[in-house]
Parts: structure tokens; sequence; C-alpha cells
């Protein structure tokens, strides 16, 4: 068991999503002790969620590092959350009595970015549950997406489940095309026809996300209607390369849960200008912790 910090810093990076809140615990160093999963993150599908995933994600950590339960109260806590960009969410988890030694917040897609790059410049495109683009050259920061399921987030995963959903139906009705969606997602849903509107009512964008490989799978093998949803998520996802390539980041990142998947599906002139991501969101949220905490303390 390591012993609990006296005068050493431990750092707590958090990526927050729609899906699930990733944490990972490091030394003032930068070496990774230890790393946990907990529940949804984004705080504009359910505040109490998300704190209660940040501290539970926070605590599997810990054990994961071997460090006791008090180190909690130590840690010093970058926190890159979805849906932060939205300023009143912002102020509410600022204003956050925390279990932690300090909370510096951020969005997730600035610490991805951070994360990817190993530096604050650059861009990254993500695409999960949700989708959205970011840049930051010079400190001059950009914004693509990010308007939240179900108003934006165009080739994400929820988008992409919705999508899927909108198709069926027509189907069911026979004023649509025929589509092998409709056979797995009754599959996966265990409903057909209006069944599928009882079912899927107030549910939140991580359980339309879980429709997308279905989606892809679906498209792969050629199927008509889920090469246009796939394809018409592709185009925006280019779209959105394309203007914060206009930002000359010097280097772009495809990171989240579907990158792999979609990334044979944009534009070809995009493919050529990705780089890989140097290091996940989490590990780019305790760098920001660093540089935050190592700027407070000189002020």
């Amino acid at each position: 068991m390591v012993s609990a910090p006296g005068e050493e810093h431990y750092y707590l990076g958090i990526d927050g999503g729609g899906t699930k809140c990733k944490a990972c615990i490091a030394t003032a160093d930068g070496r990774v002790l230890g790393t946990a999963l907990a529940g949804p993150a984004n705080p504009l599908h359910g505040f109490e969620q998300t704190l209660d995933s940040i501290e539970c994600a926070a605590r599997r950590a810990l054990k994961d590092a071997q460090l006791p339960p008090e180190t909690l109260q130590h840690l010093i806590a970058g926190v890159g959350l979805a849906g932060v960009n939205v300023p009143d969410l912002y102020r509410s988890i600022s204003e956050w009595r925390h279990p932690f030694d300090h909370l510096y917040l951020a969005t997730d897609l600035g610490i991805a970015n951070m994360g990817a790059h190993h530096s604050e410049d650059g861009a990254v495109i993500v695409v999960g549950t949700g989708s959205s683009g970011y840049a930051r050259v010079n400190g001059v920061e950009r914004l693509l997406g990010g308007h939240g399921f179900p108003y934006g987030d165009q080739g994400s995963g929820a988008w992409m489940g919705l999508e899927a959903i909108k198709a069926v139906l027509l189907a069911s009705d026979q004023l649509g095309p025929p589509t092998n969606l409709t056979e797995g997602v009754a599959r996966l849903l265990g409903a057909k026809g209006i069944a599928i509107v009882e079912v899927m009512s107030g549910r939140p964008s991580s359980e339309y996300a879980k429709l997308a490989p279905l989606v892809f799978s679906a498209a792969e093998e050629g199927d008509d209607v889920a090469q246009k949803i796939v394809e018409e998520g592709a185009s925006y996802i280019s779209s959105m390369a394309y203007k914060l390539l206009d930002c000359q980041p010097g280097r772009l990142s495809l990171i989240g849960g579907l990158a792999a998947r979609i990334e044979g599906w944009l534009a070809p002139g995009i493919l050529k200008d990705l780089s890989i991501p140097l290091g996940p969101p989490e590990e780019g949220a305790i760098l920001f912790a660093r540089q935050r905490h190592l700027k407070a303390n000189i002020a």
C-alpha cells in the first residue's frame, strides 16, 4: 500500500462525457498510478449524476493506484466535462463543494486537445456519444458543434441512433425504404413499430448511442439506408475538420469512441491531415491541472 501524500502532490484527471467518466491518477512528474471508469458525466443530461460519477471514478482510481481512500482530499483535480461550454453549467460545477484539494474545470474538448498534442495548441474532433470540434492556436480558441443531443451532434453515436430509429419507423409505415436496421433495432430494443417510441421516450443520449455500432455494421454490409446515415454524419465531421484546419493548428486528431469506425468514411483529403493522439483526454486533464496549479502557486 502506498502511503498517503504529504508534501507530494497527486493529480487526478477526469474526462466526463455522455456515456462514461474516465479517471486517471498520476504523480507530479506524470507517472500514472491508477485508472478507472464510472457512469455518465455530462451535466447537461444529469447534474447530480455527473458529480456522483466524478467522485466514484476518482475513488475507483485511488483503489487501482493502491492509495488509501483519504487521499481523495489531497488530490489536485483537472476535470474536463462535456456540457460545460454552457455558461450556467460551468458556473454550477465551479461552485460544487467537491471533495478534492483543488479542482480546475475545463471543457472535455480543452483537455482532449492537451492530451492529444501535449500542448494547449492544436485541434481535435471528438466523435463519441456526441460530436464537436475544437482548435486552439496562439491562445485563440475556436469551438464547432457541441450543441448537444438532439439539437446537433451530427455524426455522433447518439445522432446515428436517432437517425436509425427514424428510418426504421418510416420503413415500418412503408413510407421509407426497407432497411436491415429494422431487425437490428428490434433485436437490441426488444420492440418494433410504435413500441420503439415507447421504449426510447425520455432516454438519455447514451442510450441512442448504443445503436451506432449497428448502423456502422449495416452500412459496411451495404445497407443503403445505413450508408446514407453514416455518409451524412461523416460529411459533417469532414466539414468540421476543414474548418479547423483553416486555423492552421499544426496537428489535428480524431478521438472518441467512434473515431476508428468513422475515419474510413471521411473525405480522403482529411485522412492525410490527421495526427495520432499522443495521449488520452484524462492525461490532458492532468496536464491542465498541473499547469493551473503551478500558475496559482506562482501568483
